[in-house]
């Protein structure tokens, strides 16, 4: 081994600008596959079955065929097609060309992973907040991805690193073609593959590491409190004027009249009819799997109708009719609007895990500018000090208790002052010691006046709020009425046997 030759390459200035070839290949390659993948990634999961299935035809060919096949066939494409020399006679141009095809098969499928990765609710949270798609998918469900997905891009990187070695068979001056060069005219084979490798180890490690930092200031765990919070209680703004409540008679709000759904053999609801008047407050109640939940999430059109009618202030949620008179889902910018006027709690809170309480609170009216960021911070700030969490607004989901978050999910629903607001289950992922604090929440607002849906096993909070309760049985109602009447005199067996069961709840 001649080692002063070893150690004299690396004073030789073609390595280095081979050097500059290999990153300026590999780093344009990777972020543009990067991107594309992300498209390719979310055009496989559209519900346009040509869309995805041609998306899933590009990524099974791509994946398929060598890179160094691709490299010879996309230089040598103008022999079929003259009028490509312009772009592809270029051999740095071909080779990015190359890559880029090849590599965002494979980004595609590490992003897919990453989609899946992220809770349904994550997408259903933000919809409920009448954000539009575009919007659901570039501020929750792609960072939250992207999060997930990193170290696997990190490794996609480094692997278009060491790919690059291939461009040198169409004539690109890299790394490895530098080293043929000099091995040909000397035959000091091992020596100068030893400097090749010791250019492409130093070229990785760097980008590896500089990668590293970036999923260490992704990751939230690790971040600490961005705002003073002795300040920002100095800027909380006067709670909402409260508003009167009313019976369940007067103005309709919401009116479901017949409605049906299924998923797939299974009818979960057979025909359900439900008014929501302004002002009250409405628990369904019910044993498991009779349809509660699902009638809920029909009322912003998170789940459509099969038949019949849901309709807010006399427009159908979601929906409309077709010239055969089929029910078809409207256009996504009219759901989003139609959602914006009717909030939702989740059971599993859904809070956006990248982002702090405030920011959380204040995500749709920013997003959809209803208001200045000034003033969403102060609206953001008013509806946390309402449920008490104003204290804890620069800190981010994982730093709260289980009630915490799940007032926090309450402030955002509030957020965008909506004229309803729905809540599934919202204390049945709680522990026992943290029921109260978040039932106490929501009394306060229905005293209020503020419109409330409420799905709930919480018999002596139903009782105690609630306006109006309606019993769900097996896809239907079976019993609706005023608090009193439906606990204190319910008229059918079924029910009773019900209440008898859940008395001590």
């Amino acid at each position: 081994m001649d080692w002063n030759y070893v150690v004299g390459l690396f004073a030789h200035a073609p390595f280095y600008e081979a050097a500059g070839t290999v990153v300026v290949l590999a780093l344009l390659g990777w972020a543009i596959s990067v991107v594309l993948g992300m498209l390719v990634a979310l055009g496989r999961q559209s519900r346009f079955r040509l869309v995805s299935w041609v998306l899933g035809i590009y990524v099974w060919l791509f994946r398929s065929l060598p890179l160094l096949v691709l490299l010879i066939f996309v230089y040598n494409a103008p022999q079929l097609v003259p009028e490509l020399q312009v772009i592809v006679g270029s051999p740095f141009i071909a080779g990015l060309i190359a890559i880029v095809l090849s590599e965002t098969a494979y980004i595609a499928e590490i992003h897919r992973g990453g989609i899946l990765s992220v809770a349904k609710g994550q997408g259903e949270a933000a919809r409920a907040l009448g954000i539009p798609w575009l919007g659901v998918q570039t501020h929750i469900v792609i960072p939250q991805a992207f999060r997930v997905a990193l170290p696997a891009l990190a490794n996609e990187l480094v692997t278009i690193i060491k790919l690059t070695s291939l461009v040198s068979a169409i004539s690109l001056t890299e790394l490895l073609l530098v080293g043929q060069r000099l091995y040909t005219q000397n035959f000091k084979v091992l020596e100068t593959l030893l400097v090749v490798a010791i250019f492409y180890v130093a070229l990785v490690s760097l980008f590896d590491g500089g990668l590293k930092l970036v999923e260490r200031r992704l990751d939230v765990t690790r971040r600490k409190t961005q705002l003073d919070v002795s300040e920002i209680m100095g800027e909380v703004a006067p709670a909402l004027p409260s508003r009167g409540k009313n019976p369940h008679a007067g103005e309709i709000v919401i009116d479901v009249s017949g409605a049906t759904k299924s998923f797939g053999s299974t009818h979960v609801l057979k025909g359900v009819d439900l008014s929501v008047h302004k002002g009250e407050v409405i628990a369904i109640i019910g044993p498991s799997g009779s349809g509660k939940t699902t009638l809920i999430r029909t009322l912003n059109a998170l789940e459509m109708i099969d038949g019949g009618s849901v309709e807010y202030r006399g427009e159908p949620v979601g929906y409309q009719l077709n010239r055969t008179g089929t029910l078809v889902a409207t256009a996504d910018p009219r759901i989003s609007k139609q959602r914006r006027h009717i909030g939702m709690v989740f059971q599993q809170f859904n809070l956006f895990p990248h982002k702090t309480v405030l920011e959380n609170v204040t995500f749709a009216i920013t997003h959809l500018r209803t208001m200045s960021r000034v003033d969403a911070r102060q609206a953001g700030l008013a509806v946390l000090s309402k449920v008490g969490m104003a204290e804890h607004c620069a800190k981010y989901p994982h730093q709260l208790s289980g009630g915490q978050q799940q007032r926090v999910a309450i402030a955002r629903a509030l957020a965008i002052n909506p004229e309803v607001v729905l809540f599934d289950e919202p204390t049945s992922a709680l522990d026992p010691e943290l029921v109260d604090e978040v039932l106490a929440v929501m009394a306060e607002l229905a005293s209020e006046g503020l419109t409330m849906v409420i799905v709930t096993h919480e018999m002596r909070f139903a009782r105690a709020v609630a306006d109006y309760v309606v019993f769900m049985d097996a896809g239907k109602i079976g019993e609706q009425g005023s608090t009193a009447q439906l606990f204190d005199d319910p008229r059918h067996e079924r029910t009773r046997r019900f209440l008898d069961r859940v008395a001590t709840r």
